[in-house]
């Protein structure tokens, strides 16, 4: 993975443990938001991920490449796939039991993702220092343990959600955030 300094968490930087309320090993984990491109049931062209947690440290999940998705012809476009490393590093969030925001991204294309393919993601904390987390995500062709076609680091910055309430949609983020204390 080619990342920059800014993606790469400082030496000893720690990472999380198990969080109180945090997701059991094996849960599926729910939306960020209903009408959420990468995650969301009821956007009409989203990913539509569905993510779980299979040890309680990693996120994973599936993503297959529809019409809608296309760049060139029969081919994922890079912003996507760009999206679809976002979102699932975005669900291992969930882990730490706290809202973040992406703060940088930056994504390797190792292989074209045609039209009908099945990408396996798979998402991972390096560390965290004060708010800052540094994450990684995959996307395997086919399979799990599938050749590699997209690889991606991040940082995500640490939020409360009075920041979600002063740029969105407070209303909608208290229908469907009940776990979070949301006070504009």
């Amino acid at each position: 993975m080619t990342r920059s300094s800014l993606t790469t968490p400082p030496a000893g930087a720690p990472l999380p443990g198990p969080q109180p309320g945090a997701p059991e090993p094996g849960a599926t984990l729910g939306a960020h938001y209903s009408r959420c491109f990468g995650c969301g049931t009821e956007h009409p062209t989203g990913l539509h991920l569905a993510a779980r947690t299979p040890d309680g440290a990693t996120v994973e999940a599936e993503f297959t490449v529809g019409e809608a998705h296309q760049g060139a012809p029969r081919l994922a476009h890079g912003g996507v796939l760009a999206a679809a490393m976002d979102e699932v590093i975005g669900m291992s969030v969930y882990l730490f039991r706290k809202p973040y925001v992406t703060g940088r991204l930056e994504t390797d294309y190792l292989l074209p993702v045609p039209v009908g393919t099945t990408l396996h993601l798979r998402a991972w904390c390096n560390g965290i220092v004060g708010r800052k987390a540094y994450l990684e995500a995959e996307g395997r062709v086919g399979a799990p343990d599938g050749p590699v076609a997209v690889r991606a680091a991040a940082l995500f910055i640490e939020v409360n959600m009075a920041h979600f309430a002063e740029h969105g949609d407070v209303a909608a983020i208290a229908a469907e955030h009940h776990d979070y204390e949301v006070n504009p």
